[in-house]
Parts: structure tokens; sequence; C-alpha cells
């Protein structure tokens, strides 16, 4: 347990230092935005510079906005994914205020690939591990429970105002370098973690029971029991199939790990779930 937590708060520094590496040595400098509360706040740290005699750094802003965000998702969301995710906004910004602005290329659209990707691979890495960067995933996840939407929809659609917004304010050149970067980032991200907001996880295991209790304890979602058996073996087995959000992944796939490590896990894309799912775990 402990171990596991130990690991997944260095995935969470790891992923902390490679989005502000991506941020102050390429997206920056070019004046590229990344997705999410990152991009509103070098927009905002932009806007203050630019039009005011004071400074802000991005990292301060982005530590700023996320507050009142942290408060939502620990009532909305759960407590573990939202300490984590703060815990990841607190480290990227510690890391944005030490590392330097520096421009490592002049050419704009390098800098808006490579940095996308070097933020892309923090923020999956962050996700595979059971948190997030905060911010716009936090408050995409609480409207999609809402509305009974896609994550995605929400992401894009807040990832489309800072496009608009980068544009009106400065140029549409700025915007569509903007646009280069999170299709580069998106594309990273899936790679890395899963495209799919609902996955349906099917378990071979021979204790369904403990794993059962273990399960329940960590998500709270259905789980329905089928009997299986090995056509090989001739061994009788049970499957069990329960249906999660893909932030619920890592905790499940921890805990059968933890439980059965002989269990075999067959996890596939979720396209569409009628009935009962509960939107608030």
């Amino acid at each position: 347990m402990i171990l596991g937590e130990s690991k997944k708060i260095i995935i969470v520094i790891i992923g902390a230092l490679l989005s502000a590496i991506g941020l102050n040595l390429f997206l920056i400098p070019a004046h590229v935005y990344a997705s999410g509360f990152t991009g509103v706040a070098q927009l905002i740290a932009s806007l203050v510079q630019d039009y005011t005699p004071f400074f802000i750094s991005t990292g301060v802003l982005l530590f700023l906005l996320n507050i009142p965000v942290t408060i939502l998702g620990w009532k909305k969301v759960g407590k573990s994914f939202t300490l984590y995710s703060f815990l990841s906004v607190g480290i990227t910004t510690f890391f944005l205020e030490i590392i330097p602005v520096y421009s490592v290329s002049e050419d704009i659209f390098l800098n808006a690939v490579f940095g996308g990707v070097i933020v892309a691979v923090g923020v999956g890495l962050t996700l595979k591990w059971g948190a997030s960067t905060g911010g716009v995933d936090i408050i995409a996840m609480v409207l999609s429970r809402m509305k009974d939407r896609p994550v995605g929809t929400y992401i894009f659609m807040l990832n489309s105002v800072i496009i608009i917004a980068a544009g009106l304010l400065y140029n549409w050149e700025q915007a569509l370098y903007t646009l280069v970067a999170l299709y580069v980032s998106t594309r990273v991200i899936d790679a890395i973690h899963t495209r799919h907001e609902k996955l349906t996880a099917m378990i071979i295991t021979k204790k369904s029971t403990e794993l059962k209790q273990a399960i329940q304890s960590k998500l709270v979602r259905g789980i329905t029991i089928l009997p299986a058996k090995g056509a090989f073996t001739n061994e009788s087995k049970e499957m069990m199939m329960i249906v999660i959000t893909r932030y619920e992944l890592y905790d499940l796939e921890r805990t059968i790990k933890e439980v059965d490590e002989n269990a075999f896990t067959n996890i596939v894309q979720s396209t569409g779930v009628f009935g009962f799912f509960r939107k608030d775990g």
C-alpha cells in the first residue's frame, strides 16, 4: 500500500516536471497556449504583462485558478483523485517557478509540437496513475455527470475557448499553432492512457468473493458475476463484469493485482451504457 502510493507520488512529480519543461522551454516562449487551465493561466499572464505594469507568473495563476476547482472536485468527484490532482498542480507550479523561461528554438511550429508532446507525456503519465492535472479535467467530469455527456466533449469545448481567445486577443496564427499543440497533446495522451470515457472490465478469477469486496471498498460500482470454465483445464472460475470511468482504471488495476495476481482481465471500450450507471463515483 505504502509502496504503491509512493510510486504514485513519484509519477505525479515526474509528470509535473515534464509539464513545466514543455511550458517554460517551448510553449510559453513561443506564445503557444496549452490545454485546460494551464492555457488559461498563460493567457491571463500574457494579458497582465502586455496591458498592465504588473507581472504574475503562469505557475502562480495556475495554482490560484485550481483552488476553487479543487473544492468542487473534493465534493463531487472523489477525495483521493482530487487530492493527487491538486498535488500535481502544486508541484507543477513549483517547477514553473524554478525552471527559467527560455526559448530552445525560434521555430514556432517546432515549439508547438515538441511542447505539446512533452506536456502530454506528463499529463498522460499522471492520468495513467490515477490522478489528473486538475482544472478542466475536474470541471469536465462534474459537467459530464450532470448532463451524462462524454468528458471529452466538455474538454474540447473549454479548449476551444482558449483557441478563440488567443486569436481574438493576439493573432489567428498563434491560435492555429495552439490548435496544433492541442491536437498533438490529445493524441499523445490517448496513446499513453486511453481515449475512452467509459470502460468495461471482464475479470476471470477464482477469488471472486474477495475481489468483489476489495473492488467495492474502492469503487462505488455494480458488479455482475457469471460462471466461467477454462477451455484447456476445465477448471471452474467466475467472470466479473464491471463498467467504470477511465479515471477509475488505475484503482481497479491495482486492486486486482493485490487480491489475485493470476486473474485474467480484459478491458474494452464501452460505447454506450443504458440503465443505471452511478455518475458521482
